[in-house]
């Protein structure tokens, strides 16, 4: 099963200051070892198999800064999609599975994995193996996402409701990882709230990282938000290439509403969850958590 990376590297640098700021956010620095965020992110799946050229949305001027670091680490990419302005991560992962589509055409359909570029990850292992304990999901049509232990309540973070645990065709998961089923997506809560999730054991942390095919994205955003996919397309359509980067259409993409993915589909899809008939009227199988065994923030 081919995997596609796709690495969401557009903040500002709103957090963090004044080590990070506009023209040098906080996924370009080196906050946790000696590679940057960025780096990290990307050699998290290094030696995973079949594992191919990722796909970085970055903001326009921060093109030659996402060239550089990718360089540093001799990392040729896919293409790197320059985003004209920030609209968050449902519009960002929309044009990074347009670009993946149109390379691959109709006849190709693989599994993109979207990782945020400002995440640390202690153990590179464990991370490797909550994606291939997700991979057989995602391969069956599922909407897969990960979520971290919760250590504390916290007010920073959505939260995931999970459920039973479920096997792949009846087997055991890799690394004795037992994906779980989604039940509910929720938003930052107050610390009060926070506090109820963790004393219940219901809920993990929402990691903010998703795997499924590039047509089950597609379609996701399809079924919850039409006006977003829409845009993206329009703006795709009209985008200009130069080597690696992909410029898309400036006009286009500036009528795209700004939304998160969490937003746009992870709270509409998993509201549907609670139903008996998972999720039978729409193109997804199952949601599915796949809890990450090692220190995540």
């Amino acid at each position: 099963m081919r995997l596609i990376p796709v690495v969401m590297a557009g903040g500002l640098g709103t957090r963090l200051w004044p080590l990070s700021r506009r023209q040098y956010p906080k996924q370009f620095l080196p906050l946790v070892g000696d590679r940057t965020l960025l780096q990290d992110t990307i050699m998290r799946l290094g030696g995973f198999p079949d594992v191919a050229p990722p796909v970085v949305v970055c903001n326009e001027e921060h093109r030659f800064l996402v060239a550089e670091q990718l360089r540093q680490i001799g990392t040729q990419p896919d293409k790197v999609i320059l985003e004209p302005v920030g609209r968050n991560t449902a519009p960002a992962l929309a044009l990074a599975a347009l670009s993946i589509k149109n390379r691959m055409g109709e006849e190709g359909d693989p599994i993109m994995i979207a990782m945020p570029a400002d995440h640390a990850v202690t153990e590179r292992m464990a991370f490797q193996q909550a994606v291939q304990a997700g991979l057989s999901f995602a391969n069956q049509g599922c909407l897969v996402t990960f979520g971290g232990y919760p250590g504390r309540p916290d007010t920073g973070y959505g939260y995931l409701r999970i459920g039973d645990e479920i096997h792949p065709n009846g087997s055991v998961s890799q690394g004795g990882i037992m994906p779980l089923e989604l039940r509910n997506f929720v938003e930052k809560p107050d610390l009060h709230t926070a506090s109820k999730y963790v004393d219940s054991g219901e809920y993990l942390w929402n990691s903010g990282i998703f795997m499924m095919r590039v047509s089950v994205m597609l379609q996701s955003l399809q079924l919850f938000r039409a006006d977003i996919l829409s845009a993206c397309m329009n703006s795709y359509s009209k985008a200009s290439f130069d080597g690696d980067f992909v410029r898309p259409s400036p006009a286009e993409f500036e009528k795209c509403p700004a939304e998160s993915f969490d937003y746009a589909v992870m709270e509409r899809v998993t509201a549907e969850c609670d139903s008996d008939d998972k999720l039978l009227e729409t193109p997804f199988a199952k949601c599915v958590v796949v809890p990450l065994s090692t220190n995540w923030s």
